[in-house]
């Protein structure tokens, strides 16, 4: 619903001027996330989850390669309910800073789209901030999850995993969105209805994030596991302001 307001002109200006940075930010925050889970000596399939997870999208990313990596169902719950923490501190916490920082509505969404981890969230982050930051957080955001691919054939090739790697679907649903926006050209009305739409799908979407959060599983969450990822993902949040306030 996002993608059919947005223009297709801007999608592509946006996603090309950002993808070279964005790229980089995967690929330092990934190898360092690996060199961090050696240093905490957390379990080497959890440290690919919240290297993955942090680096490119989340849980779907988590998700995507716990099957390929033989990962514990454990080990797949507590990722999963540090991510949806760490999620939840953005949407409220991310705001306050963008407005403190004096940030533009386009840096904020670019910001949010590499230091947020799911998709929902970033956009959830970006809606709060107001403006179009929502349009270029969603752009950067799925631009991010397409290095999900690669991730998915190396670590395939590594465990010996033959199975083929899966695209996001939702990235095409998207880029069709935006074709189909820019061919029906919907007037100012509609387009306006269309984001209180998908704004209340989101509301819902972000309530059931939360309420994966259980008591049991924040119990199984050690502090060295949880520092591990809080220290990654600090050094994700200032690693991407640094880019898009030196680079961009």
């Amino acid at each position: 619903l996002i993608g059919l307001t947005i223009s297709a002109s801007s999608a592509t200006e946006i996603a090309v001027r950002y993808f070279p940075y964005i790229s980089a930010f995967v690929i330092i925050i990934f190898f360092i996330g690996l060199f961090f889970a050696n240093l905490f000596k957390v379990d080497r399939s959890l440290g690919i989850l919240i290297a993955s997870g942090t680096a490119i999208c989340g849980a779907t990313a988590m998700a995507a390669i716990s099957p390929l990596i033989k990962a514990k169902p454990r080990d797949l719950l507590v990722a999963l309910t540090i991510i949806f923490i760490f999620n939840a501190t953005a949407i409220g916490l991310f705001p306050f800073i963008g407005e403190a920082k004096g940030m533009s509505f386009e840096s904020f969404g670019a910001w949010s789209s590499m230091a947020v981890h799911d998709t929902s969230s970033v956009v959830g982050t970006a809606i709060a901030f107001g403006g179009n930051a929502v349009e270029t957080a969603t752009i950067l955001k799925l631009s991010r999850t397409t290095w999900l691919i690669p991730l998915i054939i190396i670590l395939g090739i590594f465990y010996k995993d033959r199975s083929k790697p899966k695209f996001p679907i939702f990235i095409l649903l998207f880029i069709f969105a935006i074709v189909a926006g820019n061919i029906l050209e919907f007037n100012q009305d509609t387009v306006l209805f269309i984001d209180s739409i998908s704004k209340i799908f989101l509301i819902s979407a972000l309530f059931c994030i939360g309420t994966q959060i259980t008591f049991e599983a924040i119990k199984e969450i050690n502090l060295k596991n949880f520092f591990f990822a809080l220290s990654l993902w600090i050094i994700a949040l200032v690693l991407s302001y640094l880019i898009i306030n030196l680079f961009i």
